[in-house]
């Protein structure tokens, strides 16, 4: 069931989807030289890195929503934030996953979500490096040949495949002996994180990805694509994911188990 996604339209899909697609295209199409370079890493001031990759790709997004839709507002990751107060906002992380990018390993991908009064309704998640593309609309999601993406059915935390981004950002954030007690009832535990380990959900592939901290670039693409794909969102104490700063992707049949999890309640 659709909890937090805003659907389009028969019009909006039809005019959005192929656009967003095409954002996440020409940013890929600009990332993909640089991946296993040496480009340059400079650290920003709250010390994640940032890349030429990086700022490239938003700029030629950037300049694709200013041509084609001038009246949107646009938040990205590197250059901030315009016309904060109109009714359609793109929101674009060139690179998520920029640690991954710059260590030459090919779990990062590129972000994009639009949103209307606020809520993300459509949000593409594309990897540069394999090709693959999952774009959701909240009651659906695809991959980039039409296939649809749909979560899997484990029912037991003792069967599941748990993914986070960083170990240690559940100890520094939340409650991490909570979260460690979670992830050792779990049968896998691996760190296929960024937005790598939610498509990797959405596609069948685990079964709950866990971030303690995120941004909203970070998140609000993922919110259509997961529950697109039949899985559940939230933040970190299973509430409203848009504008939170933590999130907690399952198929949706764990979820209620993993949240109360996170809050102590199996210790």
């Amino acid at each position: 069931m659709n909890r937090h996604a805003t659907v389009p339209d028969a019009a909006e899909r039809a005019e959005f989807v192929p656009f967003a697609r095409e954002l996440a295209a020409i940013a890929c199409a600009v990332i993909r030289p640089f991946f296993g370079s040496d480009t340059p890493v400079i650290d920003k001031v709250d010390a994640s890195p940032v890349t030429l990759a990086d700022r490239r790709a938003e700029e030629v997004m950037r300049a694709l929503i200013e041509r084609r839709y001038p009246d949107h507002g646009i938040l990205g990751e590197e250059y901030g934030e315009v016309r904060p107060g109109a009714r359609y906002r793109w929101v674009l992380d060139p690179i998520d996953g920029t640690r991954s990018f710059v260590g030459h390993c090919p779990l990062f991908g590129t972000l994009v979500a639009l949103a209307r009064d606020g809520r993300p309704m459509i949000g593409v998640i594309a990897n540069p490096i394999t090709g693959q593309v999952l774009v959701g609309t909240g009651d659906d999601a695809r991959l980039e040949d039409g296939r649809p993406a749909r979560v899997r059915g484990t029912a037991r935390i003792e069967d599941a495949t748990l993914l986070t981004t960083d170990p240690f950002h559940a100890e520094r954030h939340r409650d991490g002996a909570a979260f460690d007690a979670l992830v050792r009832r779990a049968k896998l535990y691996r760190t296929w994180g960024d937005c790598q380990g939610y498509a990797i959900v959405a596609t069948g592939g685990a079964d709950a990805m866990l971030d303690p901290i995120l941004s909203a670039w970070d998140l609000m693409a993922l919110i259509p694509v997961i529950e697109g794909a039949g899985g559940r969102i939230t933040d970190w104490a299973g509430g409203d994911p848009v504008g939170a700063d933590s999130i907690v992707a399952t198929n949706g049949v764990l979820h209620d188990a993993v949240i109360a999890a996170l809050a102590g309640a199996a210790r």
